[in-house]
């Protein structure tokens, strides 16, 4: 039998959470449950800086946390305000290409869902391939993309199993949250720049994408690529967790230009946009 954490584990995980939320905040908030839950995709990271009253919980002091391996990513969970919004955010993330199970990658959402999280901003750093429709402007670097559905032809996924806690069959039709797309295209259009759309495809990595298989996902409608999020959004959706998810187009996908593909590319692109990234996402939140 295919061997998963226990509804236990989970629970200890947010037992650990909610007792530094309670040392750190307990006196001056009664209301512990956070307003929002972020993940950070690769470059993004500095938006953690942006928390007022932080508190670092490195993800290996977490009870049945999986620990990040990836070099650039610090591997920490961090708590703090926004306004008055209380936020936790996830500064690095748990890849299949690390050497993780599918649901492991998915752990910490359904530890959110315990602590009461009703509200996520996922991100990542993504390919653009760009859309079939030649009268849409194509992706650039640097674009901003607020992905409406995803494709995920990789056969394993985080609720594969015997259920831990929420259905084992679940609707994905609505599991990007229309009204909180809508809420950040606004506020992007008040910040000056336009929040595109698309549609993400998930590969499993770590290998960049060959030009055959960038040619065929934008056949099937995928507008940007990457190795992430898609996990835990389907760990959401079993949890009924509303999404807001934005990709950070870093580079054009494999075969686009001819250009080799590497990681020293996708972060100096976040550089490049992390204050309006940051911006963006600040506002989104203090709104929700």
């Amino acid at each position: 039998m295919y061997k998963k954490a226990s509804y236990s584990d989970y629970v200890e995980s947010a037992e650990y959470i909610t007792n530094r939320l309670r040392d750190a905040y307990g006196s001056e908030r009664g209301d512990l449950v956070p307003d929002c839950a972020i993940i950070l995709g690769s470059g993004l990271g500095d938006f953690a800086e942006k928390l007022e009253k932080p508190v670092v919980i490195p993800y290996r002091e977490i009870p049945h946390f999986p620990v990040s391996t990836v070099s650039y990513q610090k591997g920490e969970l961090v708590l703090g305000f926004i306004g008055d919004k209380l936020i936790l955010t996830m500064n690095g993330r748990f890849h299949y290409y690390e050497g993780w199970e599918m649901w492991q990658t998915a752990y910490p959402v359904g530890v959110f869902k315990l602590l009461g999280v009703e509200k996520m901003i996922i991100t990542n750093a993504a390919g653009g391939i760009g859309y079939n429709d030649e009268k849409i402007d194509p992706l650039r670097p640097g674009d901003l993309v607020a992905v409406t559905d995803h494709i995920k032809l990789a056969p394993d996924s985080p609720s594969r199993g015997e259920a831990d806690f929420g259905p084992r069959f679940f609707d994905m039709q609505r599991v990007y949250d229309r009204e909180l797309r809508e809420l950040a295209k606004n506020v992007a259009g008040e910040l000056g720049f336009e929040l595109r759309e698309g549609i993400y495809a998930y590969m499993s990595g770590p290998q960049y994408e060959t030009p055959a298989e960038i040619r065929a996902l934008k056949l099937m409608g995928a507008n940007l690529v990457g190795m992430s999020t898609v996990a835990e959004v389907i760990s959401a959706a079993q949890h009924e967790i509303r999404v807001l998810c934005i990709s950070c187009v870093t580079n054009m996908a494999a075969g686009m230009t001819g250009a080799a593909i590497t990681s020293e590319e996708v972060l100096d692109t976040t550089k490049l946009v992390h204050e309006r990234f940051d911006r963006l996402v600040e506002t989104v939140v203090k709104r929700m």
